[in-house]
């Protein structure tokens, strides 16, 4: 337990902020594996209607904080290249 009024407002932002980024951090995960399911099965569909949502949802969580840019850069470089291998 915080033994200062600081530390202790510091611990309920940090609960608040670690609840927040694990929820964005999950749903951009989820995401990015529907996405890679949908590359698997080679299922063009349900791939062109993910992709755009998914990097979205990529550039959404960075500009939370939850993930760095070139991380976030990275990922969608790296789904694009996946969908263009199998679809494009």
């Amino acid at each position: 337990m915080a033994n200062h009024r600081s530390a202790a407002k510091k611990a309920r932002q940090d609960a608040r902020r670690r609840l927040r980024n694990r929820f964005w951090r999950s749903r951009m995960r989820t995401q990015i594996k529907k996405l890679r399911a949908a590359l698997a099965e080679k299922d063009e569909e349900r791939a062109r209607a993910l992709l755009p949502a998914t990097l979205g949802l990529i550039d959404r969580t960075a500009r939370a904080g939850v993930i760095h840019d070139n991380t976030a850069s990275r990922y969608k470089s790296r789904l694009q290249q996946a969908f263009n291998r199998q679809i494009g």
